[in-house]
């Protein structure tokens, strides 16, 4: 029994020197995991750059907008009617940087050196060479500097190979078949500077006159609080945002009731509908210390809930130096008479002279203005 008991620990030693005596510690090749570097660049010295390529935002085809390592796709609840033309919005930040949560209605504040992207596109296109295909428009970046957001437009040329720097603002037609198989025409206008500026600007009093900065206006939490389909999971992309180090994780999610909903979802109360629609097209000028701050109404997601915010709407509320409009018009909003409704006068045109918003459309939304009209239709009559 010892016997058989010694020839075991001899081979058990025998076969672990036999491990080591293989194995030259000279020629071994230890392998240690190198993380994967984005290949994005935003040198705030050198930005805005003279093409969109050299951001280097995308893989492959930059028309396919397939984003790069970092570069994160993110989508609102509503979105803002521009012509019909589809977008898609991604968000990149420098490594260990993190948005800051300044509150569900504001939109979160970058940190330096981040940047948002936005292209505008069309699908099946019909005055192109190759007529049926997607036809993309332009890029609009925002990029957050230590001063503050800049604007860079940049503005694609007809192969869709590259999109060039510009911010002088043009036109262009763009013909295309919707979703019925309708032929649809826009004249697309690629905004300027100070068009751009008209709709992202807010000021604040200062000692030798009002100080005038630029925001972002769509990534707000009450408006991003909903899951997207990121390809490989689905989640809510605040959530998304917090696990992937773009924000901090200081806060609770928004409420059911402070998240804009879809508008375009028709199972949601219509006044619920509105107040998102009026919220992505018309808030970003009317609010406190913005572009149209100087009217009555407040069209925020937040200021249209509750006492007050039918009023803050428009409803019932008188027009004021309003000249050279229809006099039958006397009502910001007429409940049940669109036909008495200034808002919806100027949502149901195209003049310049009247419309709204002021920058974006050359077209009536035809879906958007149903809404409005069905909402009008559901109020009661003032007292």
């Amino acid at each position: 029994m010892k016997k058989n008991y010694a020839l075991a620990v001899i081979a058990f030693v025998s076969i672990i020197f036999l491990i080591f005596a293989c194995s030259d510690s000279e020629d071994e090749t230890t392998y240690i995991p190198v993380e994967p570097v984005s290949p994005v660049t935003v040198d705030l010295t050198q930005v805005p750059y003279p093409k969109l390529s050299d951001y280097k935002f995308f893989e492959g085809d930059m028309k396919d907008q397939v984003p790069a390592l970092d570069v994160l796709p993110y989508e609102p609840s509503s979105a803002l009617f521009t012509d019909y033309a589809h977008k898609k919005r991604f968000i990149w930040m420098p490594k260990n940087t993190k948005a800051t949560y300044n509150g569900d209605e504001k939109a979160l504040e970058l940190p330096v050196g981040a940047a948002l992207i936005k292209t505008f596109y069309y699908d099946n296109v019909q005055n192109i060479p190759v007529p049926g295909q997607t036809r993309i428009i332009e890029t609009r970046i925002i990029i957050r500097k230590a001063e503050g957001y800049i604007f860079a437009d940049y503005v694609w040329n007809e192969d869709q190979t590259e999109a060039y720097y510009d911010m002088a603002g043009s036109g262009t037609t763009v013909t295309w078949l919707d979703d019925d198989n309708v032929s649809q025409t826009a004249q697309y206008r690629i905004p300027n500077e100070s068009q751009c500026i008209v709709c992202h600007k807010i000021w604040t009093p200062g000692e030798s006159g009002e100080i005038t900065t630029n925001i972002p206006i769509g990534i707000k939490p009450q408006n991003l609080n909903f899951n997207y389909n990121y390809g490989s999971e689905v989640k809510n992309q605040l959530t998304k945002w917090i696990e992937y180090g773009y924000l901090e994780d200081n806060f609770s999610l928004p409420s059911a009731e402070n998240t804009v909903v879809n508008y375009n979802d028709t199972s949601q109360p219509i006044a619920l509908r509105a107040r998102a629609y009026f919220d992505s097209n018309c808030s970003h000028c009317h609010e406190a210390n913005r572009h149209c701050d100087y009217r009555p109404m407040r069209f925020a997601y937040g200021s249209t809930a509750g006492n007050g915010g039918e009023a803050n709407m428009g409803v019932c509320v008188n027009t004021q130096d309003m000249q050279g409009f229809p006099p039958e018009l006397g009502t910001i909003v007429t409940p049940r008479h669109i036909e008495e409704s200034m808002l919806y006068f100027r949502l149901n045109t195209t003049d310049e002279t009247y419309r709204m918003p002021l920058h974006g459309r050359t077209m009536i939304h035809q879906e958007g203005i149903a809404l409005v009209e069905e909402w009008i239709n559901s109020l009661e009559h003032c007292d």
